[in-house]
């Protein structure tokens, strides 16, 4: 039951049980600790729960209506997910239609003054620009820096507002990331007094069906080390990586230094479990650097949505080498618009060729190709389980931008040359 009075809200639930997960429900008026982290595997509804909280936290009656910042690292993908997620919860309490909800700044205001804004990390100045914030929330933490989680603290520094709090909310990877070394590690300096870890997997969500249930315990038999870093939410423990080293720094496709060189574009394809993955890169051969300049990663998209995605990026008349076992889908996507998209010419060895060709440049890769960086991190050689010694097959988890990558060069490393007439131009 929902009442509403003056401009606070005060929430009851009749049947609390059926509305929230266990240990989000035991834990959601409890905000003594500054820092809440919140991380575990897929499906396991960390942040779905934390959306709940928030959302509760907001609906109080606050002396100072809370002003709440949610933030990804990368602004375009706010909108398909983290203000999905807000606005969802807000619907199922039948409060959204009482809210103000501004879709084009990402802005919803809650009917006792409460805001919720959503921004990107892409550009810090604007998130120093946001004043009086109560809480921040940080999806897909693992995608931050260091320096961005810190420079979010340092704006919950509003004293007219009581128990401020940051949560972070994400699924493990390598143990290479900032997240691992700052509160896992044995280094870590975690002021246990301020900060709460909560761990879920995919067997603490009472609201999973049985038959998503059954795809994430099918990962036990076709990849274990998989299954203990997606499904169970553990650190990956470091292995052999393939790409060892690269470069991480803020790109400008327009600079002179990147403005000569020409451009390639990749597209590998994925739905349910895995996403299909746009890349956009560019090439120095005297220098023997590859920059990869931008990415596009989302699950569930049909053939449609790509097309509209590759013209919202203004790439429509580019060539785009794609995956050639999606036939259909390269017919498709050309039907709509993308003309120059053209199969990738797989070989039975074209993989070990790809990774082979990229080892022998430095690669640059653009501070906001977040999924690429965590592939990079996490893409590693297979260990014959007899002799204990690394193979030169990688193994098939967390290489889907660096597939993208592989189509887009592949002209490149096989050193043929595209058809006549065919000129590639320089963006």
């Amino acid at each position: 039951m929902l009442k509403t009075k003056k401009r606070n809200i005060i929430l009851e639930f009749n049947f609390p049980s059926r509305v929230f997960n266990k240990r989000y429900y035991n834990s959601l008026r409890d905000y003594s600790k500054f820092t809440e982290v919140h991380y575990g595997g897929a499906s396991s509804g960390k942040s779905h729960g934390v959306v709940q909280k928030i959302v509760f936290k907001a609906c109080q009656p606050w002396r100072h209506p809370r002003k709440v910042l949610f933030t990804r690292k990368v602004g375009r993908s706010i909108k398909d997910s983290i203000f999905e997620d807000v606005k969802a919860c807000l619907s199922d309490w039948n409060l959204l239609d009482k809210c103000k909800v501004n879709n084009t700044d990402f802005r919803i205001t809650l009917p006792n003054g409460s805001e919720f804004l959503f921004k990107g990390m892409d550009d810090p100045e604007k998130i120093k620009s946001i004043k009086g914030i109560s809480d921040v929330v940080m999806e897909e933490t693992t995608e931050f820096t260091l320096e961005d989680y810190t420079q979010l603290t340092l704006r919950l520094r509003e004293r007219k507002h009581r128990d401020r709090q940051i949560f972070l909310m994400f699924n493990p990877v390598s143990k290479l990331n900032w997240v691992f070394k700052y509160f896992f590690s044995e280094e870590s300096n975690v002021d246990l007094q301020r900060t709460a870890i909560y761990h879920s997997t995919y067997t603490d969500n009472r609201f999973l069906d049985e038959d998503n249930k059954k795809v994430i315990e099918e990962l036990k038999k076709r990849n274990p080390a998989y299954y203990r870093i997606y499904a169970l939410g553990e650190f990956a423990t470091l292995d052999k990586l393939v790409f060892p080293t690269y470069m991480k720094r803020r790109l400008d496709k327009s600079s002179p230094e990147l403005r000569k060189l020409e451009s390639d574009f990749g597209l590998d394809f994925g739905y349910v479990n895995d996403p299909s993955a746009f890349i956009h890169v560019k090439v120095d051969e005297k220098n023997k650097r590859v920059y990869i300049l931008e990415e596009f990663t989302k699950k569930g998209m049909l053939n449609d949505e790509i097309a509209s995605m590759i013209k919202d990026l203004g790439y429509m008349k580019e060539i785009i080498t794609a995956d050639s076992a999606e036939q259909k889908s390269i017919v498709e996507i050309k039907t709509k618009g993308i003309s120059r998209i053209r199969s990738a010419k797989k070989g039975p060895d074209s993989i070990r060729q790809g990774i082979q060709w990229l080892l022998q440049y430095e690669l640059i890769v653009d501070d906001r190709c977040v999924k690429l960086i965590e592939e990079l991190e996490n893409y590693t050689w297979k260990k014959d389980k007899k002799t204990g010694e690394y193979t030169n097959e990688p193994v098939d988890s967390y290489n889907h931008v660096i597939d993208a990558i592989r189509y887009a060069i592949e002209h490149r490393s096989k050193g043929y040359k595209a058809k006549a007439g065919i000129i590639k131009r320089r963006i």
